[in-house]
């Protein structure tokens, strides 16, 4: 089932303004009940954090930002 443009340009907007949020809070309540490691410990995590979020959601913002392919000229 593919998304259509409208639809992966309404869902990367709710990822971006919802969940990229919801996930930062998560992430770092989650480092801080690990009691706080050294600082290039945190930042690996942080770091492997950021990454490991947009790769499962690569397909919705793919082409986003282009024109809608499937308005007519």
């Amino acid at each position: 089932m593919a998304l259509s443009y409208k639809a992966r340009k309404r869902l990367s907007l709710l990822i971006l303004v919802v969940g990229v949020p919801v996930y930062i809070v998560v992430c770092v309540t989650v480092v801080n009940m690990l009691e706080r490691p050294s600082i290039w410990v945190e930042f690996g995590i942080y770091v492997a954090l950021g990454i490991v979020w947009a790769l499962p959601l690569k397909a919705v913002f793919k082409g986003v930002g282009k024109e809608d392919p499937d308005q007519p000229n």
